[in-house]
């Protein structure tokens, strides 16, 4: 059977100094496809927020809004590691390129049915293929900045800096889409995010260079019965949901309190509040050489975002609810970076792809259900009722995380992560 040896220094060895984020981004041929797979990541973010503002919009309740998102979350998360196995088969642009154009079309037919009033069976009709084909682009651009430093010292760096990309996403695009639907038309965001699908999926795709070689059958199979049997894979799953319900928690309660105050412009300053928070700590977690274990960072991080979501509910202003919402932004980007790194751990190389694809499925899904809870608990009940969701969510998250901590420690012999970011390459043993 095969064992992994780690290439790390023993621990009476000092760590080396982790090449900076500078000298990666100067590799040759990167920004080929870091720029146009930016473009591409933006879907994930701005998605469920530009479907809630518009079908709230023309539907008045954000029950029904988020019931819309909801489905489009559920298919993301069901179809997200069939199209890591199907990448990892056929390769990335043989499967990108359908799944762009299949987005955008349904994106903007999703978007012509809600201002047509078209009845809500319609609308979830749309909603399942714009889920479901929503372009797993950060797995994609992992595997081809390993294919470029294959063996390289900037390994550990480029892990840090998709890290940092994805929480900028998710910074980035519910602002642009706040901004959009309130600001231009509510039917703005869904059709930029149609847009820079198109553009930055084909331009990803075009850049063939960096594309991973396609696995043989046989390896492939191996790879994907592999990912979901880990038993930290599942547990990382489950903490992933937990983040997701923040994210959607927070979308629609911040869109509901700023509505109900008369403000519904704010909603776009209170989210960047959230969001400054999440990429600050972003930028700083990925930057540091941790020597703590991951493990105990997760446990220790997770816990901190628990806590500090379980204080939204109480927040009746909008100075507090900022600074409740710049500690939730804080909290979560340590949690994601560190849900990753283990990913690198405790997954063979074969079987990353589908690995990450289940974890940004569960983010979708966790987004997915908070949104449809906390709005029909913002129509149901009083103002800020939405804010339980993300306690809920990551209060019950923790709870499996303590319990099953111990499934996050590889067994003897394999692969353990004492850098935080600092992912290594393991090499296999037969």
């Amino acid at each position: 059977m095969a064992s992994t040896v780690s290439t790390e220094p023993s621990k009476d060895t000092p760590a080396p100094t982790r090449p900076g984020y500078g000298q990666l981004l100067r590799t040759r041929g990167a920004w080929t496809f870091l720029l146009p797979g930016f473009a591409a990541r933006q879907p994930f973010a701005m998605l469920t927020l530009s479907i809630v503002l518009l079908v709230q919009h023309t539907t008045g309740s954000y029950g029904v809004a988020g019931a819309a998102a909801a489905v489009t979350g559920v298919s993301m998360a069901v179809f997200a590691p069939w199209s890591g196995r199907l990448t990892d088969r056929y390769g990335q642009r043989a499967v990108l390129v359908p799944g762009v154009l299949l987005h955008t079309a349904s994106g903007l037919t999703l978007t012509a049915l809600a201002l047509g009033d078209a009845p809500l069976w319609a609308l979830f009709a749309a909603a399942v293929p714009t889920g479901a084909s929503v372009p797993q682009v950060g797995p994609m651009v992992r595997a081809r900045w390993g294919v470029k430093l294959q063996g390289s010292p900037l390994m550990s760096t480029a892990a840090a800096f998709e890290s940092v990309t994805d929480e900028l996403t998710f910074v980035l695009g519910p602002l642009l889409a706040t901004a959009l639907c309130t600001g231009v038309d509510p039917a703005a965001g869904l059709v930029t995010e149609a847009a820079l699908t198109l553009v930055g999926g084909l331009l990803f795709a075009a850049s063939r260079r960096t594309q991973p070689a396609v696995a043989p059958a046989g390896h492939a199979r191996v790879a994907h019965a592999s990912a979901l049997g880990i038993p930290g894979v599942r547990v990382l799953i489950v903490t992933f949901l937990g983040i997701g319900s923040v994210f959607g928690g927070m979308q629609v309660s911040l869109a509901a309190f700023t509505e109900s105050i008369g403000e519904p412009g704010l909603n776009g300053v209170l989210y960047g509040t959230f969001a400054a928070g999440n990429m600050i700590s972003g930028v700083v977690c990925g930057a540091i050489a941790w020597r703590t274990a991951p493990r105990t960072r997760l446990l220790v991080g997770y816990g901190a975002l628990a806590l500090a979501a379980s204080g939204l509910w109480t927040a009746h202003s909008v100075p507090l609810l900022a600074g409740l919402g710049l500690l939730v932004g804080m909290c979560i980007a340590p949690a994601l970076i560190t849900g990753y790194t283990l990913v690198e751990g405790l997954v063979p190389a074969g079987a990353r792809t589908e690995a990450f694809t289940w974890l940004t499925g569960a983010v979708a899904l966790g987004q997915a259900a908070a949104v449809t809870v906390a709005g029909q608990l913002e129509d149901r009940f009083w103002g800020g009722a939405g804010f339980l969701v993300p306690m809920g969510g990551t209060v019950l998250a923790f709870l499996v995380l303590l319990a099953l901590r111990s499934r996050l420690v590889t067994h003897a012999g394999g692969t353990t992560v004492a850098r935080g970011v600092g992912h290594r390459v393991p090499v296999a043993v037969d």
